[in-house]
């Protein structure tokens, strides 16, 4: 029971919230709240939202009733059900594109670090090139170079998630880079290199777990990183088309001529939408961040301890 509970407490965030304390903790356990409302909601559309994301409606511009909640855009889609099963595709493609992210950035960055040589000095040229690139525009090119005109959800989902991909590879190249840079010179991995041990047994059993400590901090502040890199690629009409699935940029693009009109409801939930779980994940993944340093620990820790002893003189 024990091992479990110790197992428990050291999960990434279950650990943070541990350590938190005062405001930081306030930032934490919103931003925790946040993202699994949009967690939730992302798994439990299909018994959330009345209607399908692509089921269309006589009734154009409709204002709120007991029929639509939210009322109906100039396409005559409901924007609540809308709303909700963007969620699910914002999760699908965040999943997708940090999961790929992860997986080639980290291979690169083991074999770039430990290595060394002249494939090193190719992948941090390359790696360099792309990071040079703006985040959007890079994405929109590889979403072109990608989708080739196709509209139907998995084709465009992939597209998405590969465009924003390519932007996420070489911040998890340059971090396992330098840490596994750091931990070839430490003394446990030049012992198995004196044992006999291969480069490939020495990067997979002694520096990947050491080297990826940090993937969880990254990965959170990734996935805002990602859907506000989704919701722009819809926005700006590179991104999933309405007839295949529901996208919060694009439903936000064509309630721009609405709100002229006064028909403020078509653009305020799916903003909303994205305001509200990036700034989710941002608290989580900012907070963790913070935690996850001695220093700032240190300060608050010296701070606390020093309104103990200013209370115990008061009393004193």
């Amino acid at each position: 029971m024990e091992n479990k509970k110790s197992l428990f407490s050291r999960l990434p965030v279950i650990s943070q919230l541990k350590k938190s304390v005062g405001l930081q903790r306030g930032m934490l356990v919103a931003g925790i709240v946040l993202t699994l409302i949009f967690l939730l909601t992302a798994a439990l559309a299909p018994l959330i939202a009345p209607y399908g994301a692509t089921q269309r409606f006589d009734l154009t511009q409709a204002a709120p009733s007991s029929a639509h909640i939210w009322g109906t855009t100039a396409g005559g889609y409901d924007v609540f059900s809308r709303t909700i099963w963007g969620a699910q595709t914002a999760f699908i493609v965040i999943v997708v594109a940090v999961a790929l992210s992860i997986f080639i950035g980290v291979i690169l960055g083991l074999v770039s670090g430990y290595i060394g040589g002249w494939l090193d000095r190719i992948l941090v040229v390359v790696a360099d090139a792309i990071y040079a690139f703006p985040t959007l525009l890079l994405a929109m090119v590889m979403s072109i170079a990608l989708s080739q005109g196709r509209s139907d959800m998995w084709s465009g989902i992939f597209a998405a998630a590969i465009s924003i991909t390519v932007v996420f590879i070489p911040q998890y190249f340059r971090v396992i880079r330098a840490e596994t840079i750091r931990l070839k010179a430490e003394p446990f991995v030049e012992s198995a290199i004196v044992v006999g041990a291969s480069s490939v047994r020495i990067m997979a059993r002694h520096i990947y777990k050491n080297a990826t400590r940090t993937l969880p901090l990254i990965f959170t502040l990734n996935a805002s990183e990602a859907i506000l890199t989704l919701a722009g690629l819809g926005f700006l009409g590179f991104g999933i088309e309405p007839s295949a699935a529901a996208e919060w940029g694009y439903d936000l693009n064509h309630a721009q001529s609405d709100a002229t009109a006064g028909i403020w409801w078509t653009g305020v939930f799916p903003g909303a939408a994205i305001v509200l779980t990036v700034l989710g994940l941002t608290l989580l993944g900012e907070s963790m961040n913070d935690l996850n340093d001695p220093r700032l620990r240190g300060r608050k820790k010296a701070k606390k301890n020093g309104a103990q002893k200013q209370e115990e003189l008061v009393e004193a």
